[in-house]
């Protein structure tokens, strides 16, 4: 069996994104957000905080750093990534999310940006097309899909109807 190293998750920025730059020129993201758990204590219901630091590198945190305040509600698609380093001879390490997709959930308080999502790595090709399920299932295309039909260059149409 293969190993398997992915985090989702949906929670609220605790603070302001952090956008640096590598020596190299490469762009580095870091926020942090605080995924609430609810449970039971006898009879009362008990409210939980974890928190967890995400760094989404490249273009994506550069496209994405001006929309990730504090209070913003984001999903995070990634994987754990451990730290490890040596401070004053003790051995520290700290586990960071390394950011695949991160998703902007819910309006703004400032503007009309109602939501969007970048994700840092670049889209996979589909195996099979939307048509190749409607055949299987002996079900009837949607119009739109119909009309996509005629341009054989394109995988997918300028007006994707989900």
């Amino acid at each position: 069996m293969a190993d398997l190293n992915r985090v989702m998750l949906i929670g609220r920025l605790t603070r302001d994104a952090e956008l640096k730059y590598t020596s190299g020129g490469m762009a580095v993201c870091k926020f942090s957000i605080a995924v609430n758990k609810f449970r039971k204590n006898g009879d009362q219901r008990v409210e939980e905080a974890n928190f967890f630091d995400i760094v989404l590198w490249g273009r994506s945190g550069e496209a994405l750093n001006q929309y990730l305040i504090k209070g913003k509600q984001v999903a995070v698609d990634g994987e754990l990534h451990q730290n490890r380093w040596e401070q004053d001879g003790q051995p520290r390490s700290k586990i960071e999310i390394i950011a695949t997709n991160v998703q902007l959930l819910g309006g703004s308080s400032g503007g009309n940006y109602s939501g969007g999502g970048y994700s840092s790595s670049q889209p996979m090709k589909p195996q099979s097309s939307p048509e190749d399920g409607w055949q299987r299932n002996n079900e009837q295309k949607p119009r739109d899909y119909q009309e996509m039909d005629s341009s054989p260059d394109s995988d997918f149409p300028d007006d994707i109807p989900f």
